[in-house]
């Protein structure tokens, strides 16, 4: 395939990051998938894990494996410490200010129903309101229909424009002193789109509304902090983040942790325990309820680590170039469109090719070890937007490549003169 003119290489001017510098480090990029090195575009769905990471793991449990906070052994003191450092080393991340404010979860999702289940059914009550961006994945919808279900309050959609963007008139119209939270994400899924997190928040705020936001795709590509944008709620999901499986995190504003109520009981989240009487560990224990995923914590904070090893900012730099290469390389694909172009996108590419059911188009890339995602991308209400069902998706991080955008669109340029 021909380069276009008018999209220089990333990486080739001086940008500061260089990815192979990161490709060395993640071992399943080097190798085969059906006969061909494989092309991991699916960083959407979960990102590929570093050897540091994976080191970080075969560590822990080769040498300090215990459970955390009720033993006075070595290997007890041990494991605490890790897992200790690990939420500091997340409040770091986030920019908060304490590492109390940080509460482990098994991810967004989890993080999301803990808010909803706690604050939510303290805070929501009959004709109370939950605006809710149209572009959210499911997690951040379904939790809030559930509980606003049982409170007698209601899920209020925030319409998009055709760019992708979150329609700021129709938010500013829809927020009234009803409105209890705002629920959005920091970037979607499906589109790429970067809402004014901050700006959002202030004017909710104006109104008295909490606001929680979506990290799970925003943290992996541009820097966060949860102070400059005044958020009440942060949440995201480690394996999105270069991290294993099943650990993430919750940041809440220090007052609202104070006042929500633990939403599971038993081990390590309590002080003392009678049959006439149970007080809690302090805030964040008391949301912690039995074992945690404390290899997970020993993971992220390895993940965190390399990340930033790099330079968030050089990073993110080094994708927004690979993004408009491209785009403008998949402008050469007869048929292709891609959804969504607000200003400011994170690297997710979703698009359809006339005439080839989405299913068909991963299939086929597969065949050459090209790994995206098709489907509603569990955001039926964006693609809704769109009038689709299902959609294609190539989704880039750090160790991507121009030349894998290269064999991107050189397949699918195949696949059309198949069809």
């Amino acid at each position: 395939m021909t380069t276009p003119e008018a999209a220089p290489r990333p990486g080739t001017r001086g940008a500061g990051f260089d990815p192979e510098q990161a490709r060395r480090d993640v071992p399943i990029l080097h190798r085969t998938v059906n006969g061909h090195p494989l092309v991991w575009f699916d960083n959407g769905a979960t990102t590929q894990k570093p050897r540091q990471v994976i080191e970080a793991l075969a560590s822990y449990y080769g040498s300090a494996n215990s459970n955390i906070h009720r033993g006075a052994h070595t290997l007890a003191r041990e494991a605490t410490e890790a897992y200790e450092e690990g939420r500091a080393t997340v409040a770091r991340f986030l920019g908060a200010a304490s590492p109390d404010s940080v509460v482990f979860t098994r991810g967004t999702t989890e993080a999301v129903n803990l808010v909803a289940q706690t604050w939510g059914r303290a805070n929501l009550g009959p004709g109370d309101e939950i605006l809710v961006p149209v572009l959210e994945h499911h997690s951040n919808i379904v939790p809030w229909q559930m509980i606003a279900k049982e409170r007698r309050a209601r899920v209020v959609p925030v319409p998009l424009r055709a760019d992708g963007s979150i329609d700021q008139d129709a938010f500013a119209d829809l927020l009234s002193f009803r409105t209890r939270l705002v629920a959005v994400s920091h970037a979607s899924n499906v589109l790429g789109t970067v809402p004014p997190v901050r700006r959002m928040t202030a004017l909710a705020h104006r109104y008295g509304a909490k606001v929680l936001v979506d990290g799970a795709q925003a943290v992996a590509h541009f820097p966060v902090d949860v102070t400059e944008s005044d958020a009440d709620f942060y949440v995201f999901s480690g394996h999105k983040l270069y991290a294993p499986t099943g650990i993430g995190a919750l940041y809440a504003k220090p007052d609202l942790l104070a006042g929500m109520a633990p939403w599971q009981g038993g081990g390590n989240m309590i002080d003392t325990v009678d049959f006439g009487r149970v007080t809690f560990a302090p805030v964040p224990h008391c949301f912690e309820a039995g074992t945690g995923h404390i290899s997970g914590v020993v993971g992220l904070k390895a993940a965190i680590d390399w990340l930033a090893s790099f330079g968030r900012e050089a990073v993110a730099a080094y994708e927004t170039g690979l993004l408009e290469y491209a785009q403008q390389a998949l402008a050469a694909v007869p048929g292709l469109a891609v959804l969504g172009s607000a200003p400011g996108r994170i690297a997710v590419l979703t698009f359809t090719l006339a005439g080839v059911d989405p299913a068909d188009i991963a299939r086929r890339l597969d065949q050459e070890g090209i790994a995206v995602r098709a489907g509603h991308h569990c955001a039926q209400p964006a693609l809704r937007a769109y009038g689709l069902e299902a959609a294609a998706r190539a989704s880039l991080a750090l160790y991507n490549t121009a030349e894998e955008v290269d064999r991107l669109v050189a397949a699918l340029l195949r696949l059309r003169r198949d069809i």
